[in-house]
Formats: structure tokens, C-alpha cells, sequence
């Protein structure tokens, strides 16, 4: 049986591919602050930027872990809206310790189990490759996220474990909505930035990293599910 282990499967993308593999039969395991809400996925409540968040995952995945195969998915983030200018140095340590320390940290816990076939999936933004105004901190940190994922896919070569980054548009989350303070007109906005004139599903982001997880010809790829933006 293969293994599903994702961070913040509570909500939005991350819970729509907890849905997707544990109806194809994975044994999913859920990293978050809050619990998935389907029977059958375990969840483990830990917050991954906290000081003490290294020393929990190690207890922890030593105890639930088995070695086999393991798609590892790096979907927890926080994004706050900051700017350049603005942001303190506090602040921004703690975008990174969520959106890049714990994936490393989960990495180098995970790796040991992984056999032929595992993978490491990290979920990236339209914003991975591009920039807008007031996201400072998490445009720094999913750029990285990409740098991350190369580098992970060139250190595994003829490991049997393959890596790639899954770069969402704008999906529909609670996440997205708490951004612009959950106005129905900036939405709307934001949906006809895309060529089909509307937001991006959880579910068409979770299909999109079980493909990624399942398929290692995609190697060190990283895939936008964006629908097409319409660049101004």
C-alpha cells in the first residue's frame, strides 16, 4: 500500500488530494494544526513553525512511518500580505519556517523510508515565477520552493525517488478568500484574470499532483494549474 504523507491536508488543495488517494486506496497521513475531516485519513496535529516542530516530526514519523513507497506532498503555507518595505524580520522567518524549513526538515526526516517509486511533491504558486504587489514574503518563499525542488531531484538522481512542483493558479481556498478579505468583487476579479474566466478548483489542483506523484517521467518538472492566465 502506497503512502500519502501531506501537510495541511485540513482544508482546500490539501484535503482534496487526501480525498483523491485515500479513494484509491493510500494510507493517508495529514500533518496540520487541524484535523482532516474524513474518517480514514490520520491525523497528526503539529505546527510546523514552531521551535519545536523538528523534534516532534522526528518522534513522530519514527513511530508511523514504514518504508515503502511514500509520496511525500509539501502543501502547508502561510501568506500574509506584506511588502518589501514593511515586513519585519520575525515575520518573515516565520512565512519561511512554514513554506521552506519544514519541507526541508520533512525531507531529510522522510528520504530514509522512501523506496523505488516515492515521491516528493511541492506545491508552488502562479507566484513561483512571477510577482505581484503586497505577497512579498511568500512570492520570496515559493520562488525558493522551486529551487528547492531541482535541487532535490538533481541529490536523488538514480534514487528511484522522483520530484516535481506543482504551481497552482488562483484556486478557490479559504486561504485565497481570507487574502482579499473574502470580497466577492475582487474575486471576480481575480477569476477573469484566467483565460476560462474563472478560479481554479481544489479538486483540478489535486488531480494534478496525484499525476505528478505517480508519474516520474516528470522529474524535476515544474507544471502550472493555472487555466492560462491572461498576461497584461
Amino acid at each position: 500500500m502506497k503512502t500519502l504523507l501531506i501537510t495541511g491536508a485540513s482544508k482546500g488543495i490539501g484535503l482534496a488530494m487526501a480525498r483523491m488517494c485515500l479513494a484509491d486506496n493510500y494510507r493517508v497521513v495529514n500533518l496540520s494544526r487541524s484535523p482532516a475531516p474524513d474518517a480514514g485519513i490520520e491525523n497528526h496535529a503539529i505546527d510546523l513553525s514552531s521551535s519545536s516542530a523538528e523534534s516532534r516530526l522526528k518522534s513522530l514519523l519514527g513511530k508511523v512511518l514504514e518504508k515503502g513507497e511514500i509520496v511525500l506532498v509539501h502543501n502547508a503555507a502561510k501568506l500574509n500580505s506584506d511588502t518589501a518595505n514593511n515586513t519585519t524580520t520575525d515575520d518573515f522567518r516565520d512565512i519561511m519556517d512554514i513554506n521552506l524549513i519544514a519541507p526541508h526538515t520533512l525531507n531529510q526526516l522522510v528520504i530514509p523510508f522512501m523506496h523505488t517509486g516515492s515521491s516528493i511533491i511541492y506545491i508552488g504558486s502562479t507566484l513561483s515565477e512571477k510577482a505581484v504587489a503586497n505577497t512579498y514574503s511568500y512570492v520570496v518563499s515559493k520562488h525558493a520552493m522551486i529551487g528547492m525542488m531541482r535541487a532535490t531531484c538533481q541529490d536523488l538522481a538514480g534514487s528511484g525517488i522522483h520530484t516535481a512542483c506543482v504551481c497552482p493558479g488562483f484556486t478557490d481556498t479559504e486561504m485565497l478568500r481570507e487574502h482579499v478579505g473574502k470580497d466577492q468583487e475582487v474575486l471576480s476579479s481575480i477569476a477573469a484574470m484566467s483565460t476560462f474566466g474563472r478560479l481554479v478548483s481544489p479538486i483540478e489542483v489535486a488531480t494534478t499532483i496525484k499525476f505528478a506523484a505517480e508519474n516520474p517521467v516528470i522529474n524535476g518538472a515544474v507544471i502550472h494549474a493555472n487555466l492560462g492566465q491572461i498576461e497584461s
